[in-house]
């Protein structure tokens, strides 16, 4: 099992984290949001997280360790935009993402996702293919479908929310890219839809959520629709030459659960690898926050 996360992003630091809160700096700003797995104690005094704030998020009243999110409201200690940008450089891989304070404490980047995003880029630049084509389930503000679409890929972006879409959309612009294929729907049924037309594809790039709906109100929940999304995955990735990238939030899923189910749907990979992705603080402490399965074959 792999253990992973961001190295050398000059845009991102987890400065401490501690008493179910993390405190980080997203390019010039400072960001203390809550975060339900920081069981440990904080490093720095309270004092100094309010000296280094710029913003602070307080959760609704349903929110608690367990993690549920309902909306809450961003406390501003210091003066900073509502938006703003930063940018993602690794080695070739370049890209730039707007950032924004929403009423669900996320600001449209998971930043320990980047270890995939290196991946995902390495993959598609390998690939024996002249235009790969790439679909990326549940992919949000799109930074993966960038990573994908910079390495020279034919990217399909979807995601069940169409403002979140129009954000990915703003990504790709801010970055200087082009050519990706906007689709809002529901991820199953696209996924079915694509199976039956025999659309095939060289990368997958699935993230999907515990639970959410769809544009039409089709239910979403992870432990009753996983294995069927993968199976209906399996039927639209190539059998040679190509990748899958799952990424698991959910609490109750385990890196092992995560690759015994994708290996059981796709057959065992060329190259399959599963762990946690992670970020560690200015003090050492680690803070889990995904696990993984992936693989080239």
């Amino acid at each position: 099992m792999l253990l992973l996360t961001p190295e050398y992003w000059n845009d991102y630091a987890l400065i401490d984290s501690g008493e179910f809160e993390k405190l980080e700096r997203f390019g010039e700003y400072v960001l203390a949001r809550p975060e339900p797995k920081a069981v440990w104690g904080k490093t720095l005094p309270d004092a100094e997280w309010q000296r280094l704030m710029h913003t602070a998020y307080s959760t609704g009243a349903g929110f608690g360790r367990m993690g549920r999110e309902d909306s809450g409201t961003w406390n501003r200690i210091q003066r900073m935009p509502d938006q703003w940008p930063v940018d993602y450089r690794r080695g070739a891989l370049q890209f730039r993402l707007r950032l924004g304070l929403t009423a669900f404490k996320h600001v449209g980047v998971f930043p320990e996702q980047a270890p995939n995003w290196d991946y995902i880029y390495s993959a598609v630049r390998g690939l024996s293919c002249e235009r790969p084509k790439v679909l990326n389930l549940f992919a949000y503000t799109g930074a993966a479908s960038l990573a994908a679409r910079a390495a020279g890929a034919d990217v399909v972006h979807l995601d069940a929310v169409r403002q979140v879409v129009g954000w990915a959309r703003e990504n790709m612009t801010l970055s200087g890219i082009d050519g990706i294929r906007w689709v809002v729907e529901d991820a199953l049924k696209f996924v079915r839809r694509e199976a039956r037309r025999r659309n095939m594809y060289s990368g997958l790039i699935l993230d999907p959520p515990a639970y959410g709906h769809g544009p039409e109100g089709e239910r979403w929940k992870l432990d009753e629709c996983l294995w069927e999304l993968l199976q209906e995955c399996a039927k639209i990735l190539m059998s040679k030459d190509s990748f899958c990238v799952l990424n698991l939030y959910s609490n109750g899923f385990s890196a092992l659960v995560a690759d015994t189910a994708v290996a059981a749907a796709f057959g065992t990979g060329t190259v399959q690898e599963s762990g946690e992705l992670f970020l560690q603080d200015q003090f050492g402490k680690r803070l889990p926050l995904s696990v993984f399965t992936r693989f080239i074959r």
